[in-house]
C-alpha cells in the first residue's frame, strides 16, 4: 500500500473513532475526512498524526505547559460542531496552532467564506502558514496578532473560535462579532474549563451549550492565583477575586476531619467534573485544592483527585471532594461513593454544602447551567437572576433553571 492510501485509511479510522465520541454533523465529518492532518505535523509519525491525542508543537521554556499544541482531534471535532460554520461565514480563529483547524474551517465555509487565523507567536504563525500552503489552503489568512485584540481590520466576523484557553472574554472580540454571531471558546472560571457556545445579543453573550475541555492558556491573561499553606504541602488554586488566609486554613488541618457522604455513586471511570461546574453556579469561594504526597503522609484526608479536586473555602475552614471505593459492590456503575471532607470550625457545614451539590448533580448528571457574559460595567439591575463572577472585562452570570 502506498503512503497516500495508508494515510487515507488512518484518517478514516480516526474519524470513525471520533464518531463514537462526538455526534458529528455531515459537513464536519466530510472536512475531517478531507484535511490531511499529517501535513500540519511534519515531525510526527503517521500513528501520531492519526491518534486521538494532542501533539506538542512548541515547548514552553518557562513552564510545564507547551506554548502551542495540536489539539486532540475529537475535541477539535466537538468544537467545530459547536461552531456550526456555514458556507459563506467570515471566521476568526484565535490560536493558529498547526493550521489544521483553519484548514477544516476553510472546508466548512467554502469558496465564498473567509478564515482568518491569528497567533501572538511568530514561529507558530510561520508553521501554520507553511502547512496551509503545503496542504492547498493558501486562501486562509494567517496573521501575527495578539489574540486578546483580534483582527478588526478584517471584521466583523459571523463566527469566532478560540483554540486557546480564556480566563475572560475580551471586549475587543465581542465588538468584532456581528449581532447574532457565534463565539466558541474554552472559558475558564473557578479552576475548570468548558468549551462554551456564545451568541451575541447586543452587549451580552448568551450561552447555548458547553462541554468539558482543556487548553493551553492564552498569553496575556493571568486571572488565577495560588495560595500555599505553611509547609508547602497543600495549595489552593483560585481566581484573583478570592483571597484566603493561609495561616488560618493551615490551622484548620490541625482539627479532626469531618466526612459527609452523599448517596451518589458512580463507576470507576465516570467523570464527576459536573459537581465542580454546579458548585460554581452557587458558591463564591470555589477553588481547586492540591494535596501533595507529603500532606497525605501527614494524615490529610485524600481528595478525590489529589492535584485538582474542587474545594469550598470559608474563612478559617474548607471542604473538598472525596471518594470511597466499595469493593463489595457488584454493579460497576455504583462502585464509587462520593462525599466531602471538611476541616476547621465550619468544616462540617461546608462539607454538607458540597455534599448537597454532589446529590443535585447525581440526580441530573447532564444538566448544565445557563451562562451569560455581560460587560464589566453592567448595572446589577440589568443582570439576570443567578450567581455573578466578576472578571476583568466581564461579569459572568450562571444559573440552573
Amino acid at each position: 500500500m502506498n503512503n497516500a492510501l495508508e494515510m487515507d485509511d488512518l484518517r478514516n479510522q480516526l474519524v470513525d473513532e471520533i464518531k463514537s465520541k462526538v455526534s458529528l454533523t455531515g459537513p464536519v465529518e466530510r472536512a475531517l475526512r478531507t484535511v490531511r492532518r499529517e501535513v500540519h505535523l511534519p515531525g510526527a509519525t503517521a500513528a501520531e498524526a492519526y491518534t486521538d491525542q494532542a501533539v506538542s508543537i512548541k515547548e514552553n521554556p518557562n513552564g510545564p505547559l507547551p506554548l502551542s499544541l495540536a489539539s486532540v482531534p475529537s475535541t477539535v471535532a466537538m468544537m467545530l460542531v459547536q461552531l456550526d460554520a456555514q458556507p459563506g461565514d467570515r471566521i476568526l480563529e484565535i490560536g493558529a496552532g498547526t493550521g489544521y483547524n483553519a484548514a477544516l474551517l476553510s472546508e466548512l465555509v467554502g469558496p465564498d467564506g473567509e478564515v482568518t487565523t491569528i497567533d501572538i507567536d511568530p514561529g507558530v504563525t510561520l508553521h501554520a502558514r507553511d502547512a496551509l500552503n503545503n496542504a492547498g489552503y493558501e486562501q486562509v489568512r494567517v496573521m501575527e496578532r495578539d489574540g486578546l485584540k483580534g483582527a478588526p481590520e478584517h471584521g466583523p466576523y459571523t463566527k469566532m473560535i478560540g483554540t486557546v484557553g480564556f480566563w475572560d472574554v475580551p471586549r475587543a472580540l465581542h465588538e468584532q462579532l456581528v449581532e447574532g454571531g457565534r463565539l466558541v471558546l474554552p472559558l475558564r472560571w473557578r479552576g475548570q474549563t468548558r468549551s462554551v457556545v456564545l451568541t451575541r445579543r447586543g452587549d451580552t453573550l448568551i450561552s447555548e451549550g458547553m462541554e468539558l475541555c482543556g487548553f493551553v492558556p492564552i498569553i496575556g491573561q493571568d486571572g488565577e492565583r495560588t495560595t500555599t499553606l505553611p509547609g508547602d504541602t497543600i495549595r489552593l488554586h483560585h481566581d484573583q477575586d478570592l483571597r484566603f488566609d493561609a495561616d488560618a486554613l493551615n490551622d484548620a488541618f490541625a482539627t479532626p476531619v469531618a466526612e459527609v457522604w452523599s448517596e451518589t455513586r458512580i463507576g470507576r471511570q465516570e467523570s464527576f467534573d459536573g459537581i465542580w461546574l454546579r458548585a460554581t453556579a452557587f458558591e463564591d469561594a470555589v477553588c481547586r485544592i492540591e494535596v501533595t504526597d507529603q500532606a497525605l503522609k501527614n494524615g490529610v484526608r485524600r481528595p478525590a483527585i489529589p492535584f485538582r479536586s474542587v474545594a469550598l473555602v470559608g474563612g478559617d475552614s474548607l471542604a473538598y471532594l472525596i471518594l470511597a471505593i466499595d469493593e463489595q459492590e457488584a454493579d460497576p456503575a455504583r462502585q464509587v461513593q462520593l462525599g466531602a471532607a471538611g476541616y476547621g470550625p465550619d468544616g462540617t457545614t461546608l462539607a454538607k454544602k458540597l455534599a448537597a451539590h454532589i446529590a443535585a448533580w447525581g440526580a441530573d448528571r447532564d444538566a448544565a447551567p445557563s451562562l451569560a457574559v455581560h460587560p464589566i460595567d453592567a448595572a446589577d439591575g440589568d443582570l439576570p437572576d443567578g450567581h455573578v463572577i466578576a472578571k476583568e472585562d466581564s461579569r459572568i452570570v450562571l444559573s440552573y433553571a
